[in-house]
């Protein structure tokens, strides 16, 4: 199964190949309107009793039917489930935008991230150390610039906003020792092809696992360590406000800048147009001297990167990745004070007549 996703996959890459980059970014442009809009129009399959009967199922037949009729309503139920996790995230942070502006920037946020696939396929071909000034602008760099040629040391950090991949890959081009810190795909055919794009450029790869002992080395060296910092990091992260709401963040990247003593550089690659166009930019840079003397320094650097993150994603929110599940993991006070609400919305009353308002 492994083989065949990853066959399928250099088909779609090698017929994208063949097609100018214009049309391949408005085909899957149109594409994501497909994934925003047809789960919708297709009705879930539903098996006649007989055929789901046991004795019936057992014809090879009959049950190939039932069994391609479950795996296709799982199939939509999922795709169903992208845009309503997107809606519903944006409308949650953007809790001022009509339903008709939700929808719309769900549909552009799915369609951005069907274009952003064909771009991480022929970035190797698109951008080379001769063409990334006809595809990359950007915009308030001194200061980061400065921090990597002085090779002193720093973590980088973006969010899924924009091209994630991009930020990287074109530093690496201009030569700077850029190692981005990733989760290997599941799918080992998959992720070597992908592996072995990204590193095309010169950027080195460090497997998320391997990271807290990797990591002091390239501190140490003067080389810029990078992540992506919007994932949710479960019961063990450090809870702060993103998008008016408490989302579970990583302590490594605000441990790792406190004990190496570096700057942490918060930047993105905006796209400018339904080209392959982007502008890279620097949007905060947290210097060590900011959080010396903060009470508690952890959750100050982890609030703010994250906050960096945030007014970035404002600037455009439909470039944003809103079908994760940033805020999955919740609070320990927030799950006791939602589970003390429903017990007291229960009344006072005696056995039965409790008994009697409960479902069957």
């Amino acid at each position: 199964q492994d083989y065949l996703a990853y066959f399928g996959l250099r088909c779609v890459s090698a017929f994208i190949f063949l097609l100018p980059m214009g049309t391949a970014l408005r085909m899957m442009r149109g594409l994501g309107s497909v994934w925003f809009h047809l789960p919708f129009m297709i009705p879930e399959s539903h098996v006649p009793a007989w055929l789901a009967d046991a004795r019936i199922g057992r014809i090879r037949l009959f049950g190939w039917l039932a069994g391609l009729s479950r795996g296709g309503n799982k199939a939509l139920i999922k795709f169903r489930e992208h845009r309503r996790r997107a809606e519903l995230n944006i409308q949650t942070s953007f809790p001022e935008m009509s339903p008709e502006r939700v929808s719309e920037v769900a549909l552009a946020s799915m369609q951005h991230l069907a274009m952003l696939a064909v771009e991480v396929l022929r970035t190797p071909r698109e951008l080379t150390i001769w063409t990334w000034s006809r595809h990359v602008k950007l915009r308030n760099l001194d200061e980061a610039l400065r921090q990597l040629l002085g090779k002193r040391g720093c973590i980088m950090l973006t969010g899924h906003y924009g091209n994630w991949e991009l930020l990287g890959y074109v530093l690496a081009i201009l030569g700077f020792d850029i190692v981005a810190v990733m989760r290997p795909l599941d799918n080992e055919y998959m992720n070597h092809f992908l592996l072995d794009r990204r590193e095309r450029s010169g950027l080195k790869l460090l497997y998320k696992k391997g990271a807290t002992r990797s990591a002091p080395d390239v501190l140490d060296s003067g080389g810029a360590l990078c992540f992506i910092a919007d994932q949710n990091a479960g019961k063990k992260g450090i809870f702060v406000d993103f998008f008016g709401r408490k989302a579970s963040t990583y302590k490594s990247i605000g441990l790792l800048a406190m004990e190496y003593d570096v700057p942490i550089i918060v930047g993105s690659a905006r796209r400018l147009g339904p080209r392959f166009e982007y502008e890279m930019c620097v949007d905060r840079i947290i210097r060590p001297e900011e959080w010396k003397d903060r009470e508690e320094p952890l959750l100050w650097i982890t609030a703010t990167y994250t906050k960096a993150l945030e007014d970035s994603i404002r600037v455009a929110p439909e470039q944003y990745l809103w079908m994760h599940r940033r805020w999955k993991t919740r609070p320990k006070d927030e799950l006791a004070g939602a589970a003390n609400a429903d017990a007291s919305s229960v009344p006072e009353s005696d056995d039965d007549s409790l008994a009697a308002g409960l479902p069957a």
